[in-house]
């Protein structure tokens, strides 16, 4: 009887151990993912990794919310802006995309459409609640949900504004802030094409 016990408690140590290094495993290869840049969020033609290694674009991240009153649709007019002063060339080489910070209610869809709202070239995505934190993290995007009383949208999104211009891995190039004119998004632009060609 007790040799039967022994046998039960081995194997399931062994089990337990077993399981513990698969669950260790699987965290680690997704901590690696977020250290390589993957990032897969939704858009308006399904998942995609938004660092995808062989697209070598610039891409400029805009965190907001499409129920946005003010601030989102001032940034992303101001980007607009620099977009219309900007010659083809220079604009192929920058990937500008509309970030949700609401997926609770934002799909990829609707960041897409709202994006496209400021310019044809925009796109927008809306990742997973874990996703979007990881990314906020990254760049140190500061959010919070905010409840309204008495208003049929229940809550709103507080956040700062920045554009954050990223490589197709993930890192960080440089950010503008938030502004009411596009010189300063243009003149990060031209500066970044410029440096490319050194």
């Amino acid at each position: 009887m007790s040799k039967n016990w022994t046998l039960v408690l081995v194997v399931a140590f062994a089990l337990g151990f077993a399981t513990k290094l698969y669950f260790d495993g699987q965290q680690e290869i997704t901590h690696q993912q977020a250290q390589q840049g993957s990032a897969m969020v939704v858009g308006n033609d399904g998942v995609i990794n938004l660092f995808d290694p062989q697209d070598s674009r610039i891409r400029i991240l805009y965190f907001g919310f499409t129920r946005c009153p003010d601030v989102c649709p001032t940034s992303l007019a101001m980007l607009s802006g620099a977009y219309n002063q900007l010659d083809d060339e220079t604009l192929n080489q920058y990937y500008p995309v509309f970030v949700t910070l609401d997926p609770e209610r934002d799909k990829g869809e609707d960041a897409h459409k709202y994006s496209q709202y400021f310019h044809p070239r925009f796109s927008g995505v809306a990742g997973t609640t874990e996703v979007t934190e990881e990314l906020a993290k990254r760049y140190g995007v500061i959010y919070q949900k905010t409840e309204l009383e008495d208003s049929a949208l229940e809550y709103s999104i507080d956040h700062n504004s920045y554009f954050y211009f990223v490589d197709n891995e993930g890192k960080l190039i440089t950010k503008v802030p938030h502004t009411l004119s596009p010189d300063p998004i243009k003149a990060a632009m031209l500066q970044l094409t410029q440096d490319a060609k050194e």
